[in-house]
């Protein structure tokens, strides 16, 4: 009897901080299809079934656009309203935004639309003074005070209830895509606590975004919905789907989740403007070739940056992990959330939310524009349409700007770097991009004023002639968050298609790409790493980056184990083991799993088995089979070995055992094993000579042997 012909509860299960075996994953999920398909012709109802099965991944994509599109939304609002908080209330309705109190507000005027009388400051609303030092004073500090509440409820509430939700999640999310067990990383608690706290950290001030952050809260979306249903909970290579390459199938679905996604965050209206974009552009010029070397310029400044802001955060962020520094989160959130309180009211580039400073950054200078940065000296006898003003003397507002701007780019490169890792929700899209675009706009507003002084120089001479409107420094600061955005991250397709969503600004295709691709050419000369697949580094994750070129001429039995002077590899014979031999085995070591071989002296290689499935049928097998104890002989061949008559009934475990486990031979080279273990997503693969068993290689010795051909520490990789 097989008592295995019976499924058992957990078989086909992994232990936490493992990685998943791809191809039994595969070969599991088309067993069951198969089987789905055979049963449908047998009745109606198990044809119904199928069309269920079939259609179960498209209901699980409408639930997770619903979903992280509603999160979003919300999301947005909240911190609309919480980050106008700490500058004061709304006294019609405590709950609304400094923008939405004054739109409800009919003494509202255009030219003090940011002023209402149902909205006040906390100096007008405790000691009924707007103006004047002490009531300065009093705004400071209030502002400050918020600002440590929302920074400790935040660090608090991740400490206690879900120390997952700290951090942006990318780096672990691709881990996890790529095969990576971490329980609980996409849990209920989790998706929760970080929504919340996600909300509480952006309106703190603090240097992050929350853009990353989301995608973070998406996937656990999708983990909650797809484990309402057993095609998916039932098989982690399903579940993910999406692993080094993107099966066509999955695009669609993804494509189809972000439109309900959209259309759910459109419903709801979070930016007030009746679009989906967060920093809508409106350009009323086009640029010119001339302007590319100034983009270029960005681009470099952006590799810089990326390089510069990768190392210090990367060296920060291990001397956290490395020293007692990481044993007060709390009090490091609090420090750095004081810090930047301090610093950041004063300027009003830094006091406000970075996502109005960068919509600020932006935009073009239109007549009905207030900003500072748009305090050009007019010319009394200018009649031109309102959209096409011609390039302007700049004013005392614009010289002022530059020098507050100057002063916000050198706060934000250093505070971002001590913010990024800390115990809380922390994104970085928005922060490089604030870099980026006050840079860019500093340029542009130079390019802009050197056009208009020196139009008669060569390089203006064909394109901007006096009275034109030929520079537009909105456009510098798009291409320069694009720059920052890109050396940071290394993105480049995607990169521009994001600014694209970000801006609508589709004519600026060319700019963007010059941009992009300089960024991360100038950025890869100091190090191919870009921040998350550094931080992956970091914690020693499991994860081979598709970008990462193995050239070395190493071959299969330079990484295998057992190495020479190391014990002779674990492995269980096809029928002379008894139950007693394997729990021992089992007990006395930590791999995941064993060779199966025909006997100790041919090594003759018959298959592998996994460590928790042993277990796990042992365990059922003494508790549901009769006659099973310490002696009885474990075999995995169809037939039972012939045992002595009074021998102890034995154990047949023939269907737990993969009996096509992935080989190479000894001199495969391992450029070639690098290849298989990525594109095929596999735990571990056995190096066999002539069907003999000669050692095993998993996927920490790929990273390990990876890391030590790059002169990096082998030991930073912790997990399998």
């Amino acid at each position: 009897m097989d008592f295995l012909d019976e499924p058992f509860p957990d078989v086909g299960t992994y232990e936490d901080f493992h990685t998943i075996d791809w191809l039994r994953e595969k070969s599991r999920d088309t067993d069951r299809h198969r089987k789905i398909t055979s049963k449908s012709k047998e009745s109606i109802w198990e044809f119904i079934k199928s069309l269920l099965d079939a259609w179960s991944g498209w209901v699980v994509m409408l639930l997770i656009g619903l979903l992280a599109g509603t999160l979003a939304g919300v999301i947005d609002l909240a911190v609309d309203w919480m980050t106008d908080l700490k500058e004061g209330v709304c006294l019609s309705a405590f709950w609304y935004s400094h923008e939405q109190c004054c739109w409800t507000s009919n003494e509202t005027t255009f030219e003090d639309r940011d002023k209402c009388p149902l909205w006040q400051k906390w100096s007008e609303l405790l000691v009924n003074q707007s103006e004047g030092a002490s009531a300065y004073i009093l705004n400071y500090l209030m502002y400050i005070l918020w600002a440590l509440l929302f920074a400790f409820l935040a660090v608090s509430l991740v400490r206690v209830f879900a120390p997952y939700a700290c951090g942006s999640g990318i780096p672990e999310i691709k881990t996890i895509l790529s095969g990576f067990i971490i329980r609980g990383y996409l849990g209920k608690w989790t998706l929760l606590i970080k929504t919340v706290t996600l909300v509480l950290v952006v309106s703190s001030g603090l240097s992050l975004g929350k853009e990353g952050p989301l995608v973070h809260v998406a996937c656990c979306c999708g983990n909650f919905f797809s484990s309402l249903f057993s095609k998916y909970s039932k098989n982690e290579g399903k579940r993910r789907e999406v692993s080094y390459y993107f099966p066509l199938k999955t695009l669609w679905r993804s494509f189809f989740a972000a439109l309900v996604a959209a259309f759910t965050l459109r419903s709801i209206n979070p930016f007030g403007n009746s679009r989906l974009v967060l920093f809508y552009v409106e350009y009323h010029t086009p640029w010119y070739m001339a302007e590319l070397f100034p983009f270029i310029l960005l681009g470099v400044f952006g590799g810089l940056w990326g390089t510069l802001f990768t190392r210090c955060n990367i060296a920060w962020c291990r001397r956290r992990k490395t020293t007692r520094l990481g044993k007060y989160p709390v009090l490091e959130v609090i420090v750095v959330t004081a810090i930047t309180a301090i610093v950041a009211y004063p300027n009003p580039y830094t006091r406000q939310s970075t996502s109005e400073l960068i919509s600020e950054l932006f935009n073009d200078c239109g007549a009905l524009e207030s900003s500072q940065l748009c305090d050009y000296i007019n010319d009394p006898n200018m009649t031109r349409p309102v959209d096409d003003i011609p390039d302007r003397p700049a004013g005392v507002g614009v010289y002022t700007a530059m020098w507050q701007l100057a002063l916000a780019l050198i706060f934000k490169i250093v505070i971002t770097i001590f913010t990024f890792g800390m115990k809380i929700p922390s994104g970085l899209f928005i922060p490089s991009m604030a870099v980026g675009a006050m840079a860019g706009r500093m340029v542009g507003i130079g390019v802009e004023q050197l056009a208009y002084h020196h139009h008669d120089w060569i390089i203006f001479r064909n394109w901007c002639r006096p009275g034109a409107d030929c520079v537009t420094p909105g456009l510098y600061a798009m291409v320069g968050a694009a720059a920052c955005l890109g050396g940071v991250t290394r993105m480049t397709v995607s990169l521009v298609v994001i600014m694209f969503e970000l801006t609508g600004g589709l004519e600026y295709i060319v700019p963007l790409m010059a941009a992009a691709v300089t960024s991360k050419w100038v950025a890869d000369a100091f190090g191919k790493e870009g921040i998350y697949e550094a931080h992956i580094h970091l914690n020693g994750y499991p994860f081979l980056d598709v970008k990462d070129e193995f050239t070395h001429r190493t071959l299969a039995t330079d990484v295998m184990r057992p190495r020479r002077g190391e014990p002779p590899l674990s492995v269980l014979t096809q029928d002379s083991m008894t139950v007693e031999d394997v729990e021992t085995l089992i007990k006395e070591t930590d791999y995941n799993g064993f060779p199966v071989v025909v006997s100790r002296d041919s090594e003759r290689l018959i298959g592998f088995a996994q460590r928790r499935e042993l277990i796990l049928a042992i365990k059922n097998a003494r508790q549901r089979q009769e006659g099973i104890v310490s002696n009885s002989i474990m075999y995995f061949t169809e037939e039972p070995p012939e045992l002595p008559a009074n021998s102890p009934h034995p154990l047949k475990l023939r269907r737990i055992l993969n009996l096509s486990p992935f080989t190479v031979t000894d001199h495969t080279p391992m450029e070639t094993v690098v290849d298989i273990f990525r594109k095929l997503g596999l735990r571990q693969c056995l190096v066999t000579r002539s069907g003999r068993l000669l050692g095993i290689i998993t996927k920490k010795d790929v990273l390990r042997h990876m890391a030590q051909m790059a002169n990096q520490d082998p030991e930073s990789i912790m997990f399998n």
